[in-house]
């Protein structure tokens, strides 16, 4: 299957080792805003480099997109592509209204091409793991979900969009994406309702920092507690262990803040941004990670035991015993992706994180927001359910 990717800044980036080692795929174009970061990925790939998505989608080269444009972006690009016949991987959140990801939907199914909305901490193995234990029912009915997430995600050098709510930025969009997808994949996938809070805690940061979510699934309750003030840190409690499986280097207290503020201002924080895209010097292509990636502390709790990640895999705590279950190296939740996007389109095999999970996902987001700014009980109408071996 010949991909292509859609923005090559961080998020875009990211992908391209999943798809370099993966034999059933082949990188064969990329479309960016930069010249210079085409011209790099054009000759390390061979790859056609164009100017647009528009003349991306074009080419009769390319079978399937990775879209990593800007939140704000993705129903216009998607739709684009679409219409072109091409399949896609979508980054979350998929868009920023319930109508723009119909509008995304109608748009798969009226061209007959494959969507998958690309969460990936979701299709990370210990998570999925844990959802075959959990769907099992050897530890009886699932009674609770519990993620702490605590970083400097705040601090990271940051395009402007991304810390503008009303453009799909703020932790709430994209990093509860990760944390509502993780939970409904591990509960189910349907959420009754929602009571949130969500704040903005420094006002050259204007959107959501940090928020405290109570959701109620079917059976059984959760909460998402996520602070990416760069304070402390969960890597902490988790054996220095972050979330691609990397150890965090705690030499230094504070390093993203301490960063940023060096940087002189805007213009300095986006030269810093620039850093992270595709070929740039300063985006290290990553080796395999040492341990299991992790998105914060969570427990999940059964009605006859617990379950929680270790750096290699997970803890069971059962009835009678505690029992760790070293998981395989060596996939992520990226390579993950592709393979679900690969299966949906080469043997016909349905997605799970299609285009009506995302949209799902998309309306925990947007509950969360609205709960917190109306300090009210929030109920779901569009939630999925999660199709196990499916």
């Amino acid at each position: 299957m010949r991909f292509a990717i859609a923005g090559l800044g961080q998020a875009g980036s990211g992908m391209v080792s999943a798809l370099v080692k993966n034999p059933r795929v082949a990188i064969t174009a990329a479309a960016d805003l930069n010249p210079e970061t085409l011209s790099r990925f054009q000759a390390d790939h061979g790859a056609e480099a164009f100017g647009s998505l528009a003349e991306l989608c074009k080419s009769p080269n390319v079978d399937a997109i990775y879209i990593a444009t800007p939140t704000y972006l993705h129903t216009e690009h998607a739709v684009a592509a679409m219409e072109q016949g091409k399949h896609l991987v979508v980054e979350k959140p998929m868009a920023l209204t319930l109508e723009d990801a119909d509008a995304m939907i109608g748009a798969a199914e009226r061209n007959g091409v494959q969507l998958v909305v690309g969460h990936s901490h979701s299709f990370e193995l210990p998570i999925r793991r844990i959802r075959e234990i959990v769907a099992s029912g050897e530890l009886g009915g699932l009674r609770m979900v519990h993620t702490w997430y605590y970083n400097d995600w705040m601090y990271r050098p940051r395009l402007p969009e991304e810390v503008n709510t009303s453009m799909g930025g703020g932790v709430t969009f994209r990093q509860g994406s990760h944390q509502f997808d993780i939970i409904r994949m591990i509960g189910g996938g349907v959420v009754r309702s929602l009571r949130a809070n969500a704040g903005m805690w420094d006002e050259s940061r204007p959107a959501e920092g940090a928020h405290t979510v109570f959701l109620e699934l079917e059976g059984a309750a959760a909460t998402a507690v996520y602070n990416g003030y760069d304070r402390f840190h969960t890597s902490e409690l988790l054996h220095g262990v972050l979330e691609q499986g990397a150890l965090a280097d705690g030499s230094a207290y504070a390093r993203a803040r301490t960063s940023l503020r060096s940087t002189g201002g805007p213009e300095g924080e986006l030269a810093l941004k620039r850093r992270l895209a595709y070929g740039s010097g300063g985006r290290r292509e990553p080796g395999p990670p040492p341990h299991q990636p992790t998105y914060g502390l969570m427990i999940v709790s059964c009605e006859r035991g617990d379950i929680r990640q270790s750096p290699d895999g997970l803890l069971v705590y059962g009835e009678d015993d505690v029992r760790e279950e070293v998981l395989p190296k060596g996939q992520t939740g990226r390579d993950a992706v592709i393979g679900e996007l690969y299966e949906a389109v080469v043997n016909g095999r349905a997605p799970l994180h299609d285009g009506r999970w995302g949209k799902a996902n998309l309306e925990v987001c947007l509950a969360v927001l609205r709960s917190s700014r109306e300090q009210r009980e929030v109920m779901l109408e569009h939630q999925v359910a999660v199709r196990d071996g499916g």
